[in-house]
């Protein structure tokens, strides 16, 4: 899938640990629950759909599963009006691994395109955070719980 003349969101982190388990750790619901959404229907197969959950904001989405590459590449698109989200991991060395998610197939233009693509770049960059915390250190950091407390509009 080539995507690179779209605009697009991007965010990457280095995550010091191997690529199988990095990669199991976006596969897995349960370990992806632990840094990212709380629910989901299932583990990611190609072909087939899964729902995410966000129980804290009463929110769910389906995740259409295009395309899975063991330990280098999950491809899928999402919401609405859909947009494609691609996931790369490149093992650095025996220990750890580089991570970057890119999402394309934005509609919005002048304004509204940046906004958009400011809160996707924002959105993955805290979820690659979570992931590292939880997987270097065993630390769940509620961070996508916390990004939008009850009270703030």
């Amino acid at each position: 899938m080539n995507l690179d003349n779209s605009a697009c969101a991007e965010a990457q982190m280095m995550i010091r640990k191997p690529v199988s388990q990095v990669f199991q750790s976006m596969i897995d619901p349960a370990i992806t629950t632990n840094f990212w959404f709380t629910k989901s229907s299932g583990k990611l197969v190609a072909n087939q759909k899964v729902t995410w959950t966000w129980e804290m904001y009463n929110f769910s989405t389906e995740a259409e599963i295009i395309e899975i590459i063991e330990n280098e590449k999950i491809v899928f698109n999402w919401g609405k009006e859909p947009r494609t989200v691609e996931f790369t991991f490149k093992s650095l060395s025996e220990h750890s691994t580089y991570v970057v998610v890119k999402e394309y197939g934005y509609t919005e233009t002048g304004d509204n395109l940046l906004s958009a693509i400011k809160d996707s770049t924002g959105g993955f960059t805290t979820v690659l955070d979570g992931m590292k915390a939880f997987l270097e250190h065993g630390i769940n950091l509620n961070l996508i719980a916390d990004k939008f407390p009850q009270g703030i509009n």
